[in-house]
């Protein structure tokens, strides 16, 4: 059984390589992720081997619980994801004493369990954010015109030349042919869907290569960056990509024209109000950490200029 590319070149050849595979979507807990901006003071703690002694208003952080957090905050050494676990596990155990301390009557929502639904209630009752007026909005579009355009559309031709992501000498074989190809074709550009249909190992090659219209999203991220740089015309050398080499010829690009405001006031909105919804939650955080008796590690606290 013959197997494709991941292009989308065999659908009526619309797509790019990767258009048919969506790339996952990792939700992180945003607490910790909000304190990178914070400088990372050392644990105390005796040595590399040994867990920092912690405590929260006396209440100890074990190393059974800095040991199974460990494993969601990779880094490049291992004091420095120590120091993220512990921070984590700080601000978890925080939370947990301020809801204790409230008495909050929690309700379940679905997807939730009991910790999560009360950290949720908690934050509803306690970070104060402001809404997004319309003015911020609108003078915030005025401000970033720029930004907002719809995407580009492509029409393109390619010839595949396939190999393995991490086979290094199947890789450089493939440029080597595809740098020849590129030059036939420079001398003879006519030749393209032939080429296409001995070279390339994309199901497009029955098209003579053709992938259709491409816009932005319907290609793998390394190729998709590559391939909005160019003009129209044979690119001048081969973009590669995780499915090997490919051999572009762009016959028309259509440029993505400007939006009105009415079309993403409610992306800004969104934006906007992420933004400040941040910023209320850092404070927050930072106001019971200086409130708090924390001991075996150093946070910065109620002094922190965000809080004034």
């Amino acid at each position: 059984m013959t197997t494709g590319c991941g292009c989308g070149g065999g659908n009526g050849g619309s797509g790019g390589c990767g258009s048919s595979v969506k790339e996952p979507v990792v939700a992180e807990v945003a607490a910790p992720a909000l304190f990178e901006e914070l400088k990372a003071p050392e644990l105390i703690a005796s040595s590399e081997q040994e867990w920092p002694i912690i405590s929260v208003n006396g209440v100890p952080v074990t190393p059974e619980a800095m040991a199974l957090e460990l494993q969601y905050h990779p880094a490049e050494s291992r004091e420095e994801a120590v120091y993220l676990a512990a921070r984590a596990l700080v601000i978890r155990e925080l939370l947990q004493q301020r809801i204790a301390e409230l008495g909050l009557a929690v309700e379940i929502a679905a997807g939730e369990n009991e910790e999560e639904a009360a950290t949720r209630l908690l934050l509803e009752r306690e970070v104060k954010v402001p809404e997004c007026d319309e003015a911020t909005c609108v003078r915030y579009f005025e401000n970033n015109r720029g930004r907002f355009h719809s995407a580009p559309l492509l029409a393109v031709r390619h010839i595949l030349l396939e190999c393995a992501p991490d086979d290094a000498e199947a890789r450089h074989l493939a440029h080597g042919q595809a740098e020849v190809l590129l030059q036939n074709l420079n001398e003879q550009p006519g030749q393209f869907a032939e080429l296409a249909l001995q070279y390339s190992a994309c199901p497009s090659k029955a098209q003579g290569g053709s992938l259709g219209q491409v816009s932005k999203g319907q290609t793998v991220p390394e190729l998709e960056r590559q391939l909005f740089t160019l003009a129209p015309g044979l690119a001048g050398k081969p973009l590669e990509s995780r499915y090997g080499w490919h051999v572009i010829y762009v016959d028309q690009r259509i440029e993505g024209q400007p939006l009105p405001y009415e079309a993403v006031a409610v992306a800004i909105r969104t934006q906007l109000q992420q933004g400040v919804w941040q910023k209320a939650l850092v404070q927050y955080l930072q106001t019971l950490i200086g409130a708090a008796d924390i001991r075996g590690i150093a946070l910065q606290g109620a002094d922190s200029p965000l809080v004034q």
